[in-house]
């Protein structure tokens, strides 16, 4: 028996980015709800669904867009590939910028029939700030990755006035395919510990609730930065103490910080590992969201299986 056809009143929200992490919990929390859902996908299409684009020199259709609730960006290559080369700094920031520059061209062309555009961005917008307490209002950090983040915005701010366009500053992802990656396999082999001095503070979200948050930011009429991470604060040993707990493994063997420069290179490690950065919520706080991870422990527990060997 064939598929019924769409309703066309259902609402619909046209996602770019949707085979990554992010893109595809998405993906299936609104489709799990009877949204329909349209995927930009840079290969021939596979389904009804499916778009294809960016692989020619033409630009993104405005009319896919038409009648969408949002357009969600999430595109971008992984800042987890190390060392950050040239020419892999290069292609950081091709990957944002350009998939963000069509979907804001596409937004503009619609007018005042727009969707609105709920973009990527970062934490690392805020670089490192030991002692400060940050929201969306402080100001962009000098590392490579704030400044590719303040470039990855101002992509997305071209759709112009009549659309609303939210910038969603995610944390990393406490998930095993997230920042527990490469955690998990030095906690697994007993010799994880303190990265530097282990006390600079990480912002952090789970995977459950980055999805939760950003469905609640095409539901609102949020605009502007909105920082997407956990409620408290935690540190870099809070988060490899609660790793290492719940896998039932030591942590002790600090690990310094040249020789993580060393595998990782400076700008890597400088972004990812030793900055400092205690980054509020407060947009989401303020328009009424609630997290279901409330403390990173709480994270790791919903994200690793217990161990107890």
């Amino acid at each position: 028996m064939p598929d019924p056809a769409p309703d066309p009143g259902a609402r619909r929200v046209v996602v770019a980015g949707a085979s990554g992490l992010i893109g595809s919990a998405l993906v299936g929390s609104l489709r799990g709800d009877g949204i329909q859902v349209t995927t930009l996908v840079r290969r021939p299409p596979a389904a009804d669904d499916e778009v294809e684009w960016l692989t020619g020199s033409g630009p993104l259709d405005p009319s896919v867009l038409e009648g969408a609730d949002a357009v969600v960006g999430l595109n971008g290559a992984t800042i987890g590939r190390f060392p950050w080369t040239p020419h892999y700094k290069n292609t950081l920031l091709w990957s944002r910028l350009t998939p963000t520059r069509a979907i804001a061209r596409a937004v503009r062309e619609l007018g005042s029939g727009a969707p609105a555009f709920i973009s990527a961005s970062a934490v690392g917008y805020y670089g490192s700030a030991p002692g400060a307490l940050l929201t969306e209002d402080s100001p962009r950090g000098e590392t490579f990755l704030a400044d590719l983040c303040g470039e990855w915005e101002s992509a997305a701010l071209g759709a112009g006035d009549h659309a609303r366009v939210a910038l969603l500053r995610t944390a990393p992802l406490v998930d095993p395919l997230g920042v527990l990656k490469p955690l998990m396999l030095l906690t697994r082999f007993g010799v994880s510990g303190p990265i530097g001095r282990g006390t600079q503070k990480w912002p952090w979200i789970s995977l459950e609730d980055e999805v939760r948050a950003i469905r609640h930011v095409i539901d609102s009429q949020i605009s502007g930065p909105v920082n997407l991470t956990g409620p408290e604060i935690a540190s870099a040993n809070d988060l490899g103490f609660a790793l290492a707990r719940r896998m039932n493994r030591p942590f002790l063997l600090r690990a310094p910080v040249w020789a993580i420069k060393l595998v990782l290179g400076t700008d890597a490690t400088e972004a990812l590992l030793t900055t400092d950065a205690a980054v509020l919520p407060s947009v989401l706080e303020a328009s009424g969201f609630t997290f279901t991870h409330n403390t990173v422990e709480q994270a790791v527990d919903a994200a690793v299986p217990a161990r107890d060997s």
